[in-house]
């Protein structure tokens, strides 16, 4: 994963979020082989970081996933190591085949995780096994990251397509508006305090109930039939 990918990837999440026939997403790797198995790091003894400003624009693709209205899915196939685990946790859902690995190990060469690593592993995992993980450089099993939480959900490699798929059509099939507000609301319990997160919750609660998918879901639900939600 070098700067001119990161880039490219970055323009194309930016692309997704303007495109209206796009719910959700899934990004993935070759299948069998990896996820993303890190950073080029030969590219590391050209590059010159001298400050913050560089490395958040090299890196702006893990603030556009985690920043888009619209969930993203890592499908995880193999390998998932430094920047490639730290874009996959920038997503909103991770399934992984039983193959996988995954891990922070930037400590080996020196250096730590910087785009996220130290921030979202702990949010997702907790301190002390965030600790584990990022002081020991090892790498850890697709079961063993999900029983962390790090992973939502494992399986063959085989059937680690048709079940993200599924994931995704289920959530595609729901209000788009609602989905939006859903996603921005659980966001913010890792970024504020539970008085302002319940304050903001109550708020988009308000404009999903007020909003015409909102009426068109209680209507089809006493009615027994599917809703038919325009995102609006």
């Amino acid at each position: 994963m070098n700067s001119e990918t990161r880039k490219e990837l970055a323009t194309a999440f930016e692309e997704l979020e303007l495109d209206k026939e796009v719910n959700i997403s899934i990004l993935t790797g070759s299948p069998g082989k990896a996820f993303i198995a890190g950073a080029d790091i030969k590219e590391f003894s050209k590059m010159e970081i001298k400050d913050r400003k560089v490395m958040k624009e090299d890196w702006r693709i893990t603030e556009v996933i985690a920043n888009s209205t619209k969930p993203v899915i890592a499908m995880i196939n193999g390998f998932c190591l430094g920047g490639g685990l730290e874009i996959a946790m920038a997503c909103d859902l991770r399934t992984a085949s039983k193959n996988s690995k995954l891990g922070q190990p930037e400590i080996n060469i020196g250096i730590i995780p910087g785009a996220g690593g130290t921030q979202r592993l702990t949010k997702l995992v907790g301190e002390g096994r965030s600790m584990e993980l990022i002081l020991t450089g090892n790498m850890i099993s697709a079961e063993k990251a999900e029983k962390w939480g790090l992973v939502n959900l494992v399986t063959d490699e085989e059937l680690l397509e048709e079940m993200t798929m599924e994931i995704a059509k289920q959530i595609a099939e729901k209000s788009p508006f609602a989905v939006e507000r859903a996603k921005k609301s659980v966001k913010l319990a890792s970024n504020t305090s539970m008085k302002k997160g319940l304050k903001k919750e109550q708020e988009l609660f308000v404009e999903c109930f007020k909003s015409n998918d909102g009426k068109e879901g209680i209507k089809a639900f006493i009615e027994k039939r599917k809703p038919e939600f325009k995102g609006n």
